[in-house]
């Protein structure tokens, strides 16, 4: 495992909730970014309570989260360890109830 591969291992399994986005919770740079912290909202989480990793920051961490999940697109949201998906399925399974189960541990 590469030292970004490691790095972004020990953000998914050190956190509850890990969101690889662009910008920050306060300040998203892109609207996919925004949406996922409005669906995080809407299910009750606290934003200040959320890892977000800034991945217009580092570009080893950009290109090595979709390595690590084998998914093409950020946001990237990661629940107790365990890769979630991209903005659009967040809003799936927000829709369905999903989501709320995942997070609050009731899977």
């Amino acid at each position: 495992m590469s030292d970004t591969q490691q790095r972004i291992d020990e953000l998914v399994k050190g956190n509850d909730i890990t969101l690889f986005m662009k910008g920050s919770a306060s300040f998203p740079m892109c609207g996919f970014s925004g949406r996922a912290i409005q669906i995080l909202k809407a299910v009750g989480v606290d934003p200040k309570t959320v890892k977000t990793v800034n991945v217009l920051d580092d570009a080893e961490i950009r290109q090595g989260i979709k390595e690590y999940s084998n998914w093409p697109t950020i946001p990237q949201l990661y629940v107790k360890g365990e890769f979630i998906g991209g903005s659009d399925i967040m809003m799936e399974m927000y829709e369905s109830g999903e989501l709320q189960q995942v997070i609050n541990g009731k899977a």
